[in-house]
């Protein structure tokens, strides 16, 4: 997987979670990715076509989760629940929106997919493409999240 596929992605989580949550996420070392097991509890992911094929997901902890959502709806959030998945739909949707932005800007067009939105402890994430997945955590005042990106190589 090349970079200059990869890192639009983790700079439209940043550039997101910013702008709409007012957090401030800090990236912490890049890893592949072995297992399937989720890195959260709640995860979105999204499936990728065009110039490369994929997907990206983002993995949210409980209290990293619910601590944006609030930011998001202006409300405390205490729970898991209808309203979050969604706003970890949409958010899924806005980063690998603004990732493909991006990527245009680089002459690579890709399209996405519908996001899919997965809950629960123990959970897993399976992308599309079987291929090396890269895992970037991330930590924001409130907890963690991490970003996966499964390209073709």
């Amino acid at each position: 997987m090349e970079a200059k596929i990869i890192n639009p992605f983790l700079e439209a989580a940043v550039n997101v979670l910013t702008t709409m949550a007012m957090v401030d996420p800090t990236p912490g070392k890049a890893f592949v990715k072995k297992d399937f097991a989720a890195m959260g509890d709640i995860s979105g992911i999204i499936g990728i076509t065009g110039q490369a094929q994929g997907s990206m997901s983002i993995s949210f902890s409980g209290p990293c989760i619910l601590s944006i959502v609030g930011n998001l709806f202006g409300v405390p959030v205490g729970e898991i629940n209808e309203e979050v998945r969604d706003a970890v739909g949409e958010l899924t949707n806005m980063i690998c929106g603004d990732a493909r932005r991006r990527l245009e800007a680089e002459n690579i067009s890709l399209q996405a997919g519908t996001p899919t939105v997965v809950d629960g402890k123990n959970h897993t994430i399976t992308h599309v493409n079987r291929g090396p997945r890269l895992a970037v955590p991330f930590e924001t005042p409130s907890g963690g999240f991490v970003i996966e990106v499964a390209f073709n190589a």
